[in-house]
Order: C-alpha cells, then structure tokens, then sequence
C-alpha cells in the first residue's frame, strides 16, 4: 500500500484546503508499521487533518487488523475514496474498500462510504503452490479461515463498535464470490455512513 498526503481542494478554501491522507493499494503484512512510519514523518504537515481516504481491493486480513488498529490508536477517520486530479481541481474520487480492507476501515473512528464508492465482502483465504515434483504436475491448493480466525475477527469487529455479522456474512460466501454492500446494509452493522 502507498501513502501520501494531498489537499482536498474546493472552491470554498482556495489555499487554506485542508490535507488528508491517501492510502492505496493492496494491504501487505508490512503495512501497518509502513503507516507507522509514514505517520510519524507527515505528523506535522500544515492543515492536515486525521481523515484518510482509503482505496484497496484487500490484502492480508491479520495485517488489516492491526492497520485498523493504528488508525484507531492515531483517532483517524476514513473515507472510502480514492484521489484524483483533472487538471483544475484535485480530490476525492469514488474508490473501493474489498475484502480485507474492510477489516482496516473498521478501525478508523468514522467510517464513511460515498454512495458511488463500494464495499464488499470476500471469505478469507490462503493460497499455497505446491511445486511439481517428478512424475506429478503441481498444484494451487486453497485454505480457508478456520474458526478461531473467525472468532478473532468477530471480537476485533465488536471492539472497534461494527456488529460481527459482518465477519458472518464475509464467511458464509462461496468461495470466489464478492459481495457488495448497501448503503442500508453498512449502516445497519455500523460499518460506515454515506457521509461524514
């Protein structure tokens, strides 16, 4: 995942517009401490506020945990949104929050999903090569969270004030299957809001 800090420019501002952070990409297990890092060094940037725009299509689920974590310990919020320029303005664009990003958006202290940005579900799991060995032709084989994982993201969900169901409803899917979310749905299991 990559980090930055941009203005939100508006017409209402001009100059004074306020900086926030924009994290991209597939969440890795070195993110959280890259964050960290990225945090420290951007902690005295003029304007900028403890608002992140999010945009991942997921990642490794124990390291969106603990990203979810920082965010929370650091009292950021979270926009599902991406960061866009088109030549005369720059800004937030719709973006999305997949898989195991939602298990980072969790731990911002507000979390917002514009109507056109999406977040969807993905059951977790693991893929290992086996390598070819003589005679035989390799293989993917396909691990999925076993119910002590499950019950980790169930509590870490409740601590961070999101219901459980929504871990229920990510591991009930079939595999390969992503389910988006409405609007009725995230603000039901306290996921995120259309605004902030």
């Amino acid at each position: 995942m990559q980090f930055h800090v941009e203005p939100l420019q508006s017409g209402n501002c001009g100059y004074n517009c306020p900086n926030v952070v924009v994290a991209d990409g597939i969440i890795e297990p070195d993110t959280p401490e890259e964050f960290v890092d990225f945090a420290r060094q951007v902690a005295r940037a003029p304007n900028l506020r403890a608002v992140m725009l999010i945009n991942s299509p997921g990642g490794n689920v124990v390291a969106s945990m603990e990203f979810g974590a920082k965010l929370r310990q650091l009292g950021m919020a979270a926009i599902v949104a991406s960061y866009g320029s088109d030549g005369r303005r720059a800004g937030a664009t719709p973006g999305e929050c997949v898989s195991a990003c939602v298990y980072a958006l969790m731990g911002a202290v507000r979390r917002v999903a514009p109507a056109r940005s999406r977040v969807a579900l993905h059951r977790m799991s693991v893929s290992q090569a086996e390598a070819p060995t003589r005679g035989h032709v390799g293989f993917v084989s396909r691990r999925f969270a076993d119910s002590r994982l499950v019950g980790i993201l169930a509590r870490y969900a409740r601590q961070m004030g999101v219901s459980p169901d929504v871990v229920i409803q990510a591991e009930s899917l079939q595999p390969d299957h992503i389910r988006a979310l409405s609007q009725r749905e995230m603000k039901r299991w306290r996921l995120a809001s259309p605004k902030l």
